[in-house]
């Protein structure tokens, strides 16, 4: 009798490597990427506005090759790299690096997330809780991470700033919860576990990349550390990340100063460092997250101790922001009460009772802060039913901008045409003396010489002067764009009649 023999059958295509398993990719994958998708898309979809002008206008000077004074940050140098060899303008530059520093912020929180738990959907709590637990008043600029002012800044340095800033702590949890003893070699010298020059090299990173994002980077560091650590180690850490961090920090300066005066790079970074003080109305931009967060924070420290990382982070941000008025520290300070709340709300199943009511009212203000601030930032105004806050909408000067040349002086009385204009290439003049109902055309003569003007941007409030030859005008706006100066008048455009 002939005996068979069972053999399997050779699993063949793409899955053969895996024993016919396909892995299937985590919560956080899913909903990282759909997020990453929606922001994209609401961030292409918010015209440019405050702040973006000032980032934009960096990047168009080093595409020109004009110097820049507040060429301080890495950032804006690859910017502007990237604008010349491309050939991009600077608004094009910023609408790229949105999406870019958006995935460099995703990867780095959940990263940062997993070195304080295990628990699967605790960085899709956290992503959830950082973009909607704030509070019931807007806030808007750079380094909030809050859906409403991610519209608006994904492509600026503290966006990129902050997703580093993730990474780092992130490299620092780990290697703070690593437990190999350090060795010493020779009578000054110590061999470790390798990473801590580069792990230092990296803070150094973000504190030129974004100075006050720096800040709250160094101290969530220390708090890893201090949390973590005990002992020699500590030590060790804090020498070796101090040492290659402040390394990093001179030679980073040093190249910069190489194509810049030394006294406008410190004036640039001590600007930088005063940039953006705290909101008005604090309290109602995030009592939410701290209403609800600060419990998780106590029930850590209860079961812990004090030293937990994200007590420590708490403790150590808030005070430097609040003493020294650093608003751009608050999307950090919020980090620490808004991921305690996620991993406690990723705990298996059951909940005790304590949690469930935890978990109802997180949910709760998690609705009302989508519903009352957040919400307009991904609901287009055309598919919205309730009539959700709006981010703001700027008008374009892409019609002045065919008129201007790099470098070119404007004189502008509207304070969105101040702030825009230089993201084209042009530079703004003080206009009150120009534009004064009792100024002669000698005197507005000599201005035009003494600031090299070559034109007006006005609005209705005020009459174009005689002197000057329309070019331009917006529809949506009023504004006319008018050329003086010296040199040939500018053939003046098709418009309709233009009444002062």
């Amino acid at each position: 009798m002939t005996t068979g023999v069972l053999a399997r059958r050779p699993v063949r295509g793409a899955t053969a490597l895996r024993a016919g398993r396909v892995r299937r990719p985590n919560p956080y994958q899913l909903f990282g990427l759909l997020f990453w998708l929606v922001m994209t898309l609401a961030y292409w979809r918010v015209p440019p506005c405050c702040d973006a002008g000032q980032h934009a206008a960096a990047v168009a000077r080093l595409r020109a090759g004009l110097p820049d004074p507040d060429l301080v940050s890495p950032y804006v140098l690859a910017q502007g790299a990237l604008a010349r060899l491309t050939g991009l303008s600077g608004w094009a530059v910023l609408r790229i690096c949105g999406p870019l520093n958006l995935l460099v912020l995703l990867t780095g929180m959940a990263r940062f997330v997993r070195v304080l738990t295990p628990r699967v959907w605790a960085p899709v709590l956290a992503l959830a809780l950082m973009s909607v637990l704030w509070g019931t008043t807007r806030v808007w600029g750079g380094g909030y991470l809050a859906l409403m002012p991610m519209t608006g800044n994904l492509g600026f340095p503290s966006s990129c700033a902050i997703g580093l800033t993730f990474w780092a702590w992130a490299l620092t949890g780990a290697r703070a919860r690593d437990t190999r003893p350090v060795r010493f070699v020779g009578p000054g010298g110590l061999r470790g576990p390798s990473g801590y020059a580069a792990l230092g090299a990296l803070y150094g990173l973000v504190a030129l990349v974004d100075p006050v994002i720096g800040v709250g980077a160094a101290a969530g560091g220390v708090a890893f550390v201090a949390g973590w650590q005990r002992g020699l180690r500590a030590a060790v850490a804090l020498r070796w990340a101090v040492t290659a961090g402040a390394a990093a920090l001179v030679a980073g300066c040093g190249a910069v100063a190489a194509g810049a005066r030394a006294s406008a790079v410190l004036d640039a970074v001590a600007a930088a460092a005063r940039s953006q003080p705290l909101p008005a109305g604090l309290a109602g931009s995030c009592w939410l997250a701290l209403l609800l967060g600060l419990p998780a924070l106590w029930l850590r420290a209860r079961r812990g101790s004090w030293r937990d990382p994200l007590v420590l982070l708490a403790a150590l941000v808030w005070p430097a922001m609040v003493y020294g008025r650093l608003g751009g520290l608050l999307g950090l300070a919020l980090v620490a009460p808004q991921c305690a709340l996620a991993v406690e709300l990723a705990a298996a199943r059951p909940w005790p009772v304590w949690r469930r009511v935890l978990g109802w009212t997180a949910a709760g203000g998690a609705c009302l802060g989508l519903l009352t601030v957040q919400a307009g930032a991904v609901v287009p105004r055309a598919l919205d039913p309730v009539g959700f806050a709006q981010p703001p909408r700027w008008p374009s000067y892409d019609w002045a901008a065919r008129y201007l040349g790099p470098g070119d002086v404007v004189l502008a009385d509207d304070p969105r045409a101040v702030r825009s204009l230089p993201g084209y290439g042009a530079a703004l003049a003080d206009a009150r003396g120009y534009l004064s109902p009792v100024a002669t055309r000698a005197e507005r003569a000599a201005i035009v010489r003494r600031h090299r003007v070559r034109w007006l941007l006005l609005t209705r409030r005020h009459r174009v002067p005689a002197e000057a030859v329309v070019v331009a005008w917006s529809r949506r706006t009023g504004e006319v764009l008018a050329r003086v100066g010296q040199g040939e008048a500018a053939r003046p455009a098709r418009s309709p009649r233009i009444t002062r």
